[in-house]
């Protein structure tokens, strides 16, 4: 029996692995990479015409950016949030996945955070980071933290929105989010989630039609800054940068989910050998969503997980346990910030720790994923993003490492959910629970 489920989930995971390659995704990198390459080579002609239309492209999709960026973050928040109200007999099972969800994505982001203050990716040329400095706004370290603090709670709902202030949209659309998950499932509740979930749908229609076009801005970036930035400088920055990325990524899934596991008494190897299948497919496809169906059958199949865990655990883990998107956001921020002048103190950096954990946890169903919240958190802030179209290329290979870091955390806090609710639960509770079949 035990074999014959080790077939269905392996023939499962090659299904979804060989439908993931059909999707023009090799296409999208191979257009992308060309784009930065033709953008660099003409940026370095120094060509007064094309220098000036570069910087007008660039700031096209600055704007558009911008325009896109709060409310992308704010609905993902709350539509992601208000799927988490406690469903019968998931009340516990919900509190333990919780814990463990923030718990590692907490540590994935504070070593990302380590890695950065140890490798210290270097920054652009003066006279890059003094340009974009003038579009940072006024620097936190003039503010007691008292004020910076008071200035997260908002006093006006549509100030934040209208200002641009991340940290008080988070707070706000936290509390929204929340406050659905727990309210009485009423008609008029439903009614506004309806809405909620429609802007979200428009939203992500107008995103995947600036992904479509993305390549030209990719190119204006690319030829932006090829024309004031020496080749030798962006390669080390962004060595150390891809480093620290890469590094963190490499030292959770190997090192801190395993002594997650450990601590609760699980074997890291069996848990990780049984959730092989599932940790494979999220590599190739770059896709936890697209892994689940996998995941689902190696963690019900291979792990015997409870169904009630199974079933509850791993589409909530996939939605907000997002350990290598909060590795990167915070990483990243961090880079892009520093080049663009901002100054870093340890309490501003502690306070992107968490902004970094809140936006991975909003990321659920935003194309694009972390690279997308990233790029819409650095743009509502006035952060110069050209860097960004310069990272692009390497995220897709990050993407790779991410995803597959992401479903062993999934498969691991199913693990140490149903360890710590084995026994308690009914046999039928899972009776219930949907059945997830295919992506």
């Amino acid at each position: 029996m035990a074999d014959q489920n080790n077939k269905n989930v392996d023939a499962l995971a090659q299904e979804i692995t060989l439908k993931s390659r059909g999707q023009g995704k090799l296409r999208q990198f191979i257009l992308w990479m060309g784009a930065l390459i033709i953008g660099a080579i003409l940026g370095w002609q120094h060509i007064p015409v094309l220098n000036d239309l570069f910087n007008f492209i660039a700031a096209v999709f600055t704007h558009l950016f911008q325009f896109i960026a709060i409310p992308t973050v704010s609905l993902a928040v709350i539509t992601t949030l208000s799927m988490l109200g406690a469903k019968k007999d998931t009340g516990r099972i919900f509190g333990h996945a919780v814990t463990y969800t923030l718990l590692t994505t907490i540590c994935a982001a504070a070593v990302g955070l380590g890695l950065f203050l140890w490798i210290a990716p270097g920054n652009l040329p003066l006279d890059v980071i003094g340009a974009g400095a003038a579009q940072v706004p006024e620097k936190l370290g003039h503010v007691t933290y008292y004020d910076h603090f008071l200035s997260v709670i908002p006093n006006n709902i549509l100030k934040p929105y209208l200002e641009g202030n991340v940290l008080s949209v988070m707070f706000i659309s936290a509390s929204v989010g929340l406050a659905f998950a727990f309210m009485p499932r009423t008609e008029n509740r439903e009614a506004v989630l309806k809405v909620l979930f429609g802007l979200q749908e428009l939203l992500f229609t107008l995103i995947k039609a600036l992904l479509y076009v993305l390549p030209i801005g990719i190119l204006a970036f690319a030829g932006q800054l090829s024309a004031q930035i020496e080749a030798g400088v962006i390669v080390g920055a962004l060595g150390k940068y891809t480093a620290v990325v890469i590094g963190g990524n490499l030292i959770q899934f190997f090192i801190v989910i395993p002594l997650f596991l450990l601590f609760r008494g699980l074997n890291p190897v069996d848990v990780f050998r049984k959730m092989s299948p599932a940790v494979a497919v999220a590599l190739f496809t770059k896709s936890s969503a697209a892994t689940l169906p996998v995941t689902l059958a190696s963690a019900e199949d291979n792990l015997k997980a409870h169904p009630a865990v199974a079933r509850f655990v791993l589409p909530i883990c996939t939605t907000i346990n997002m350990n290598g998107c909060a590795a990167f956001i915070l990483v990243t921020s961090l880079f892009v910030m520093q080049n663009a002048g901002m100054e870093l103190t340890i309490g501003t950096m502690v306070a992107w720790l968490f902004i970094a954990v809140l936006a991975a946890i909003g990321n659920a169903g935003v194309p694009m994923g972390c690279y997308f919240l990233t790029l819409s958190l650095m743009s509502s802030i006035g952060a110069p993003i050209g860097l960004l179209g310069i990272i692009l290329p390497i995220y897709t290979i990050i993407d790779m490492i991410e995803t597959a870091e992401n479903v062993w955390s999934d498969a691991s806090v199913c693990a140490m959910v149903d360890h710590d609710l084995q026994g308690t639960l009914d046999d039928s509770s899972g009776d219930d629970m949907p059945q997830f079949q295919g992506a």
